[in-house]
Order: C-alpha cells, then structure tokens, then sequence
C-alpha cells in the first residue's frame, strides 16, 4: 500500500506545526519489528547497517508512514558508556551491568561522550542517510535519543531512585552529565538528515511531577532547546501511565509527547492543547496489534481517532515500539483506516471483538506462607519502565527470599493478558504485594520495598 497523497512529510510537518492537516499523521514505530518484514532477527537488524536499511525500506513500503524511526533502542548511549547488554533475538538489547557507584567509581569525564565514531553509533548515521537519501523527500525520518533520566538509570541501575532522595547533587551531576550525551546524540542525527529528533525517556512516568520539576526537568529544557535551535522538530516519548507528569513534561518545551495505552489520550490533549502541543498515541501494542484481527486494529484505530475532537496537534502512532511479532496485516489494517476512514469505518461498523476466556488461578492470599510479590509489566525485556521494577525486587532478593516470593507477569502472552484484567491492574507496570497493588507506575526505593515487605508480613500475621 503506497501513500496517495505522496507528500506525507509535509502533512506531518503541518501538525507540528500546529496547523490543521488533511488527514490524522500516521507514525507507526515498527523498530524490531521492522526486521519481521524480511526475516532478520531484532539482533540483526540492530548490528548490521544493509540488514536494518533494507528493513526500513519495507516498513516504508507496507505501512505508508508519514514519519517513521530509523532506530529503536534505548541502550546505544549506555553500551557506548560502560553498560554491559544482554542481547534477545527479537527484543532490543537490556541493560545488565551499571557502572556508575555511589562513591563516585566509574564516573565519566566529558571526554567519554560518544562521538560519531563510538559504538554503533556509525552504523547508525550511515543507515540514516541512506533513508534520507532514499525516501527523505516523502517520509519524515525520527531520530530516537535516550532520555537523560532512562540514560543516568542505566548507568545507575534501580539505585537512582533513592538516589532522588538521599543524594540529590550526585542525581544533579549524573544527570548534566547525561544531558551532554543527548544534546551530542541530537546534534549527531540532526547532521545526519533527521527531521524530528525524539527523547525518548519511558521511566519520566515513574517519578512524580515535583521530583521532575526540581530535579530531572533542565537537561530535557537544553535538549529541546538545542533542537529547536537547529530547525528540526521535536518529540518526548514517554511510557507506562504518565497522566499526572504530562504538564511537567510539556514544561520541558518539546514540540509534541507521545504516549502510550495506559494514558487517555482525549484527556490528555486538554493538558498539551494548553501548551500548543502535538500529543501522539496511542494504538495499545499486545490487546491490539499483536493479538487481535484487522477489524479490531481497524476498529481501534479509528476509535482513537475519533476521540480526539480538534485533530489539530495530534498523530496516530503506536504506544511505543512496536513488538517484533505484530501481524503485518494488523499494521496494514491500520494504515487502511488512516488513510480510509469512512470506507473502513463501513468495514467494520458491526464488527464485535471476540471474547477470549482464559482461566487464571488467583493466589490464596489469605492463607500465604511468604510474603508474595506479583509484578505485572508490559514486557521486562523490552519495556524499561517494567526492567527496573523487576530489578527493584531481583537486586535486593538475596536479602528479602526467606520473607518473600515473587513471580513476573508479562502483558505480552494471553493467559497473563487474562489475569492482569481479572485483577483489576489499572496501569503497567505495578507491583501487587499479598493481592494488594502497592506499587503502581512507581518503582519504589530499596528502602520503600523492604517497609512494604515488613508491612505485608506484620499484616499477614493477624
């Protein structure tokens, strides 16, 4: 399927710039996945620069974007500052080493900040003007940054988060220094032709409106800065249920947030239409595009689209990166209703999703023997958000294993799907302790979990 109306970057463009455009903008942000459309693995297509081009090719075939990433992973600064990563096939790599302490070892000096020539990072210039060259003139090309905060929290690891409250010059420090590393990655991709350059920090959800305000706000403020200075549009991507930070994050001063399926989208258009800013979301990536039909993608894409009444500031975009194994159809089915909305809408005007019953035993958690610890995520090795929530309890269980249990629970397989509904979970990630959920959108301080685990136990002993 190929665009009709050729000049989608413009029609873009003009919804960044807050004009009205012909029709909603359509970024899908087919990062591993856009491997799936040839047959290359996640690996793959992030280490080898024909492989990860001739994908974005295809995705640019099949999918008609009006703008599109030419890379999705959140662990290229990190690798390139001491990080160790565990590779997947089909996920992009995580973080499994953090090499800063609190005692100062391990810290850079300015003169660590990549360069064009460290890491992958040739790799990743040359495949961006590649596409540049290629589809530039019609395609809007996003390069994608690590936020400062995701950033400092791979170099941290979960111990940033105590960090804020114990220590807050070393959290000032760490994160100037990351801010350094995203205004260089920015001026990197911006020479190499990007169009929108996107900070791309999920963990922003995790912490509170002041705490980002006092704390976390003035790197991302240099970085929008910075890219407005070059002339190139800007995008803060953001994950897991940021409804109470979006104000602080439009406060930063990028041109448009994107969000993911844990946030109302209309709602949250009231709070960025305040600042005159672009809001994109916010297709759900497992219950939609992975596991259900082209009349359900069709359906909810054009639900969300209708939801949004002033469709000046807005862009029909997935949550977040796309998982590597969406049905092509379901992607296709999506860019049908964008670029044919009524003609879809007749598709599917009786269409009824069909309802799954998937058994799932709930815990006995009035008769526990340990304290038991559920943690229900998006997907820990792909959502960094659900990586450090799970980690908040692995770094510590040595320490907490003869008073709890703990089971990870993944909102990207059926039968955990079905549980996460029966429990009521509202939001990803959340950590439900003794049936309880305690933890929601917020990863907690080691100090916080071992307070909640003594609490779970004093309770359980009544």
């Amino acid at each position: 399927m190929r665009k009709e109306d050729s000049m989608g970057k413009e029609l873009l463009f003009q919804a960044l710039r807050h004009e009205m455009p012909e029709r909603v903008p359509w970024v899908p942000f087919a990062g591993v996945h856009a491997g799936k459309l040839k047959g290359y693995t996640a690996k793959e297509i992030l280490l080898d620069e024909d492989k990860l081009y001739e994908s974005l090719m295809e995705v640019n075939r099949i999918y008609s974007p009006d703008g599109m990433p030419v890379l999705f992973d959140l662990q290229v600064e990190a690798e390139i500052l001491g990080c160790k990563l565990m590779w997947a096939e089909n996920n992009p790599p995580s973080v499994r080493k953090h090499p800063y302490m609190a005692d100062g070892s391990g810290w850079p000096s300015d003169d660590k900040i990549p360069t064009p020539e460290s890491g992958r990072i040739p790799m990743i210039l040359n495949t961006m003007r590649r596409m540049k060259k290629s589809v530039g003139d019609e395609t809007a090309l996003y390069g994608l940054v690590c936020g400062p905060f995701t950033l400092a929290s791979h170099l941290r690891g979960s111990d940033i988060f105590t960090d804020m409250f114990m220590d807050k010059d070393y959290v000032h420090g760490i994160m100037e220094f990351c801010g350094k590393v995203c205004i260089k990655m920015c001026e990197y991709y911006i020479d190499a032709g990007m169009d929108v350059i996107a900070i791309v920090d999920p963990l922003m959800s995790q912490v509170s409106p002041e705490i980002i305000e006092e704390q976390l706000s003035q790197p991302f403020k240099d970085s929008f800065d910075y890219i407005r200075s070059r002339g190139v549009f800007s995008a803060f991507f953001v994950c897991g249920n940021a409804t109470n930070q979006i104000e602080a994050l439009c406060k930063t001063g990028p041109d448009s947030v994107h969000v993911d399926e844990n946030v109302d989208l209309a709602k949250a258009k009231e709070t960025t239409d305040k600042y005159n800013i672009l809001i994109g979301g916010n297709i759900p990536l497992t219950t939609t595009m992975l596991f259900g039909t082209q009349s359900e993608n069709m359906k909810v894409a054009l639900e969300i689209m209708d939801s949004i009444k002033d469709k000046r500031n807005f862009i029909l975009s997935p949550g977040c990166d796309m998982p590597y194994d969406v049905p092509i159809e379901n992607t296709v089915a999506i860019t049908q209703a964008v670029l044919h909305p009524d003609e879809t809408r007749e598709m599917v005007k009786n269409y009824e999703a069909p309802v799954e019953d998937i058994e799932v035993d709930i815990p006995d958690y009035d008769n526990l023997k340990k304290v038991f610890i559920e943690l229900f995520t998006l997907d820990p090795d792909q959502c960094a958000a659900c990586t450090y929530m799970v980690r908040s309890v692995t770094d510590i269980y040595d320490e907490i294993k003869d008073d709890a249990d703990y089971v990870v629970y993944r909102y990207n397989n059926k039968p955990d799907i079905a549980r996460t509904k029966k429990m009521q979970i509202p939001q990803l990630p959340t950590m439900v302790i003794n049936g309880k959920p305690t933890f929601i959108s917020i990863i907690p301080s080691k100090a916080q979990l071992i307070e909640a685990i003594a609490k779970a136990k004093e309770e359980m002993k009544k």
